[in-house]
């Protein structure tokens, strides 16, 4: 389906150095506060007290918020609901100086404080040892996405594909890392989860692209190498354009209406949907671009009828 379909081709590929030297600065600006800031983890990462409470009633989750930050906890600590709207689970940073008891005693007291009937049903220490593993099980779960997503495009068009689309898809995740890095945004489970959710989200715009890439090979003889990949992401904007506008819709909701719960993992998602246009469009294409890839590689040739000298009579995909 499409909304509109442009006529003259948008040469992206003449604005290519421009636009990447932009992604390269970014990128490297990622990097540099990841490595000066790092990222603010999580208790699910850095271990911590939890605490589960129920109410009477379906508990106020903003409140309860404002009370765990009146005891000098972030704005960010973790209070969400899980099962009913009446069950209210805190995760609390650990304290120097007091235990995880004692954490628990005090965050249980300020709430009986404003609502007496609220009840402790369960109180865990999660140790670092659990967020090693799961830092370490995290780290193994995105190495493993990206050697499917190298193998799987390689396979399927080739190699140069493969290694633009990993490194394309690579930039996006950099950079959500760094802006979480620069705002000390609190990096959790669900924001990983976000983060891998781009990887595949950005590989699927990438393979749209390099299909469009491999039939404009085909079909215009006469084109050379930047025409064909201007010629591909035009005549896939349209769908590009519905694709991420309605899937930004979705996203949106989840950032202004989903709460505290979601807001991370929106704002993650946000940042990977618009990079990830970025860098299928203008970082893939044009890393294709520079290393060289021609007809030849993606159009087989057979030599028949025709001009012998001709590379390409005969091509079937």
């Amino acid at each position: 389906m499409e909304f509109f379909r442009i006529k003259k081709d948008i040469p992206f590929m003449k604005h290519a150095l421009v636009l990447n030297v932009i992604s390269l600065v970014t990128f490297a600006l990622a990097v540099f506060f990841l490595v000066t800031r790092g990222l603010h983890l999580s208790v699910e990462f850095t271990g911590g007290t939890v605490v589960e409470v129920s109410y009477s009633q379906p508990a106020d989750l903003g409140k309860v918020r404002a009370i765990v930050t009146g005891l000098g906890y972030a704005d960010d600590t973790q209070v969400q609901n899980f099962g009913t709207s009446q069950d209210v689970m805190i995760r609390l940073p650990p304290r120097e100086g007091q235990t995880s008891a004692q954490q628990s005693e005090q965050v249980l007291a300020a709430l009986k404080a404003d609502q007496p009937d609220v009840v402790l049903q369960r109180t865990e220490f999660v140790g670092p040892q659990v967020g090693e593993e799961l830092v370490h099980n995290g780290l193994l779960a995105l190495a493993v996405v990206v050697v499917g997503i190298s193998a799987y495009l390689g396979l399927r068009f080739e190699w140069k594909f493969g290694i633009a689309g990993i490194l394309a898809n690579l930039h996006d995740v950099v950079i959500i890392l760094g802006f979480f890095a620069f705002f000390q945004w609190e990096f959790s489970l669900a924001v990983l989860a976000a983060v891998l959710a781009v990887l595949g989200y950005s590989v699927n715009e990438s393979v749209v692209i390099f299909d469009r890439i491999r039939e404009a090979f085909r079909k215009f003889r006469k084109m050379d190498t930047p025409q064909v990949i201007d010629h591909a992401i035009t005549s896939t904007m349209s769908r590009t354009i519905i694709t991420h506008a309605s899937t930004e819709a979705v996203v949106l909701s989840m950032f202004f209406f989903g709460g505290p719960t979601l807001h991370y993992f929106a704002l993650a998602l946000t940042i990977g949907i618009v990079f990830g246009i970025y860098s299928s469009v203008f970082v893939g294409g044009a890393l294709v671009m520079w290393m060289g890839v021609k007809r030849e590689d993606l159009v087989k040739t057979t030599r028949k009828d025709g001009d012998p000298n001709d590379p390409n009579a005969g091509a079937v995909v």
